[in-house]
């Protein structure tokens, strides 16, 4: 794909912050990616002890401070497969703990392996699969949010909304359950399933608007952070609201605290408020536009 000259400028400003692992521009539904769960994905214990040791430490030090932090369990990636109408994820098992431990750790460079392949180069880190979402509202215009000062990842900075896919919503704590090896294909399909799932009802709980008002999603990528190599799945989402009405919407917000403040702004505006993003959020405006470019019309 031959991008536009300012779009080239602006990955170029934005590159050391994130690396786009894969790019899907005209959009792909859920019946286009696949999962597959599997142990062989999961982090790879370090060899250095002490390092493995500081997990514990660091986590023990963020309790201290704050006491809502909770060790629930994430989906770890892997890689993925396949490129056009088609996508597989290919996910561990990980937890919260471990990814403040290893990718928010001070000593987080020391966990990665020199390698050109991402998946070897990341084998000791949590890399939980985030996701978030590039929100459209029916007069165009796109929702951010300033997060609050409280949270556990880049307060204060402005990100479009996310969280996580999570296993408990689709019953899986581990690799196995009571009568042995989880039915693998069922699993995958829940999984699968959760990705688009998930995305909505995060949209839903940070923002405060009706899932009825929102669109299916549509995969357009994934955007690594540079700086302790945080991936992020992004999709796109068309709101039938007007900005004003999701303004409202958000003061009822089931997750309101998490944010301090909701934006509704267009494109140029939000070209210029990229730079206080984290890079990985900075990575999935950079795959919103890339879709742009590509015509996408999601009615």
């Amino acid at each position: 794909m031959v991008l536009s000259e300012s779009l080239r400028r602006s990955v170029k400003v934005m590159e050391n912050a994130f690396k786009l692992l894969l790019s899907c521009p005209s959009g792909l539904s859920s019946s286009q990616v696949s999962v597959i769960l599997d142990e062989s994905y999961d982090r790879v214990p370090h060899p250095d002890a002490d390092l493995e040791n500081s997990i514990s430490l660091i986590w023990d030090k963020r309790v201290q401070h704050n006491s809502s932090l909770f060790n629930g369990k994430k989906f770890r990636y892997g890689r993925y497969d396949g490129v056009g109408p088609n996508v597989c994820f290919h996910l561990g098992l990980t937890d919260y703990r471990t990814f403040v431990g290893t990718n928010l750790n001070p000593l987080w460079e020391r966990f990665l392996v020199s390698s050109e392949d991402d998946c070897k180069q990341c084998q000791h880190t949590s890399s939980p699969l985030g996701n978030g979402a590039v929100v459209e509202t029916v007069d165009n215009k796109i929702i951010v949010l300033q997060r609050s000062n409280n949270v556990g990842e880049f307060p204060g900075y402005l990100v479009f909304p996310g969280g996580h896919p999570e296993p408990d919503e689709v019953g899986i704590t581990s690799h196995k359950c009571e009568n042995g090896l989880q039915n693998s294909e069922l699993s995958n399909s829940k999984v699968s399933q959760e990705m688009f799932d998930s995305i909505i009802r995060e949209v839903v709980e940070e923002i405060g608007v009706p899932a009825a008002t929102l669109s299916e999603p549509l995969f357009i990528g994934i955007s690594r952070r540079v700086m302790n190599v945080r991936p992020v799945a992004f999709f796109f989402i068309k709101c039938n609201l007007q900005s004003t009405q999701v303004q409202e919407l958000y003061s009822s917000a089931q997750d309101g605290y998490e944010s301090t403040k909701l934006y509704t702004i267009g494109l140029s505006e939000l070209e210029s408020m990229a730079s206080k993003m984290p890079g990985c959020h900075r990575g999935g405006f950079v795959l919103y536009k890339l879709m742009l470019e590509a015509g996408n019309d999601v009615k």
